[in-house]
C-alpha cells in the first residue's frame, strides 16, 4: 500500500491525490465501484478528514470521481475532453510576437517563504528557495518586472547561471532535466508598489497587469512566477494549440 510521508515537501492532499489516482488507474478501485468513505480512508492513512476530502474534491473536479448524496463516492469512467492544451515549449517572455527586450537582473539569491509564498509554490515554510528577480527593457524602457520562486533542492547551481542572457525556461527544462508540463495563469489588474512604481516609472495612481504562473513538471508545482507589466505597453501573449 502507497503511504503519506509527513516530511515530504508536497501537501498530504497532493500526495492523497496521487495515491488514489494511482489505485484508479491500476484498476484496484475499478469504475463504477465505491471507494472506501472518508472515516476509512483517515484510518488508512493515518490522516485527519481535511487533506483526504480536498484529494477527493480535487478528483471528482477532474472527472475521476462522482460523489452521490447519501451513498457514498464512486469511480467514474473518466472523458479526456477535446480541449485546448498549452504548448508544452514556453517562451520566456510572452509578449507580442516580435518585440525585441533586454534584461537586467535585479537579484539571484536564496531565500526563504516570504507572505504566502510556501502556499503559493505549495512548499514548507522552513524551504529554501531560489529567489529571481529581473526587469525587462524594451529600447532601454522598462517594461515588466518579473520575480520567480523555485524549491533550492531542484535546481541548486541555477544561482550561478547567466540568466540574463540566457532562456530561464530552457535552463531550466535542458540544463536541469525538469520538462515544464503544465501552467496556470491568473491575471488581474493590481496597484503596484512603491518598488514596482519606481522600477518600472509608473505614476504613483497608475495601475498594473498581473500575471502568475504556477508551473509543473508532471504533478509537481516546480516554480511560481509573478510578472507585473506597464498596462500601456505591448501585451501578454498567451499560445494555445490543440492536442
Amino acid at each position: 500500500m502507497e503511504l503519506v510521508h509527513r516530511e515530504n515537501s508536497q501537501k498530504l492532499y497532493i500526495q492523497l491525490e496521487n495515491i488514489f489516482k494511482n489505485k484508479i488507474g491500476d484498476k484496484k478501485w475499478s469504475v463504477g465501484s465505491q471507494i472506501p468513505t472518508e472515516e476509512e480512508l483517515c484510518k488508512i492513512y493515518g490522516v485527519s478528514k481535511a487533506p483526504v476530502r480536498a484529494a477527493i474534491l480535487e478528483l471528482v473536479r477532474q472527472g475521476y470521481l462522482m460523489r452521490q448524496q447519501g451513498k457514498g463516492t464512486f469511480v467514474c469512467k473518466r472523458v479526456i475532453s477535446e480541449g485546448l492544451l498549452m504548448h508544452t515549449s514556453f517562451k520566456e517572455l510572452m509578449l507580442d510576437a516580435g518585440v525585441g527586450f533586454s534584461t537586467k537582473v535585479l537579484a539571484q539569491t536564496v531565500t526563504m517563504p516570504v507572505d504566502d509564498i510556501d502556499v503559493k509554490l505549495n512548499v514548507p515554510e522552513d524551504k529554501h528557495l531560489i529567489y529571481l528577480k529581473r526587469l525587462m527593457l524594451v529600447e532601454n524602457e522598462p517594461v515588466l518586472l518579473q520575480e520567480a520562486y523555485i524549491p533550492h533542492h531542484l535546481c541548486p547551481k541555477l544561482l550561478r547561471d547567466n540568466i540574463e542572457n540566457n532562456s530561464l525556461f530552457e535552463l531550466i527544462e535542458k540544463k536541469y532535466g525538469l520538462k515544464i508540463t503544465k501552467v496556470k495563469d491568473y491575471i488581474e489588474v493590481v496597484t503596484p508598489s512603491a518598488d514596482e512604481i519606481k522600477l518600472l516609472g509608473l505614476s504613483d495612481c497608475t495601475g498594473a497587469l498581473l500575471l502568475e504562473q504556477n508551473f509543473y513538471s508532471g504533478d509537481t508545482q516546480i516554480m511560481y512566477m509573478r510578472s507585473i507589466k506597464k498596462p500601456e505597453r505591448f501585451r501578454f501573449l498567451i499560445e494555445f494549440e490543440r492536442k
